[in-house]
């Protein structure tokens, strides 16, 4: 066997390696704490070293306290579930109305400080948010939007609406102008041309966005801390986890069924837009 083929076979059983190993590391704790939601915590606490039950073992009273209300003895996740999904939701919807027609503007109009203005879009992050975090309390306060949805909605759409503009900026630069010159040419206008020409064909950055900035609402803890934690009715899903995790009495049974009920949506979402997210966020690359 030569040189070549010998680095050829052995490079070829080292990434197979590479990629069991690296999936091994990322599912096994997302498949450790399933587990540890299903089992019931007499057995965990007998046994808490084990890696696989039987179906016989399984449980679903961990999720029933962790969806049930209050009222019922349970945590009331299902209506925390609901509070991020709206407000998740909606940061989404605004924050893409919002960046789109900046992301085209700045793409493709002409004006002063044009090549200069995504950087200052960006330059947002230079701030950390607990910086921002004690005057957006003061002014919110006095606006009436503390311990409101809107209000927390308003937050993340600032907090991502730069980096979405950014995104998709970079995805419009590299669809041809001569698409939207030959629409200009039959009498569509620069709003018709966006809509209907450019648009379509940037679908995949803006799925890609959506994803984005529906994470990031998702996940965020520090403002909705700030913002809502004086009514509980108005929580999100990361607060909830974060009372199950510092309650003592709390099961750690039941306080992975509250990480799983957290991360599935998530994951749901991350694999049904995996191509549009991948080609978003690579197409916009090579720049025309």
């Amino acid at each position: 066997m030569n040189r070549d083929a010998f680095e050829t076979r052995l490079f070829a059983v080292l990434r197979w390696v590479v990629i069991v190993v690296l999936a091994l590391v990322t599912l096994f704790p997302f498949y450790y704490m399933v587990l540890l939601s299903v089992r019931p915590v007499e057995n965990l606490l007998a046994d808490p070293g084990r890696l696989w039950v039987g179906l016989s073992e399984w449980t679903g009273r961990t999720y029933q306290e962790v969806l049930g209300s209050p009222e019922a003895g349970g945590q009331g996740m299902l209506d925390l579930l609901t509070n991020s999904a709206l407000v998740s939701l909606g940061t989404v919807v605004l924050t893409l109305l919002i960046s789109i027609p900046g992301a085209y503007a700045v793409s493709r109009l002409r004006f002063a400080g044009r090549t200069q203005i995504h950087f200052l879009f960006l330059a947002v992050y230079m701030f950390p948010a607990i910086v921002l975090a004690v005057p957006l309390f003061v002014l919110f306060t006095k606006l009436g939007l503390r311990d409101s949805l809107p209000g927390l909605m308003i937050v993340y759409i600032a907090q991502t609406l730069p980096v979405s503009i950014y995104m998709l900026r970079t995805y419009l630069s590299s669809v041809p102008v001569s698409i939207e010159e030959a629409a200009l040419i039959d009498g569509c206008s620069r709003w018709q041309v966006m809509w209907r020409v450019t648009m379509p064909l940037a679908v995949p950055a803006i799925m890609a966005n959506a994803l984005y900035v529906f994470m990031v609402a998702w996940n965020e803890f520090l403002f909705a801390l700030l913002f809502l934690a004086e009514d509980r009715s108005n929580w999100t899903v990361s607060l909830g986890l974060a009372q199950l995790a510092g309650g003592i009495e709390v099961p750690k049974t039941v306080l992975m069924a509250g990480s799983v009920v957290l991360t599935v949506p998530i994951v749901i979402l991350f694999y049904a837009a995996e191509r549009m997210l991948t080609e978003g966020l690579t197409s916009g690359a090579d720049k025309g």
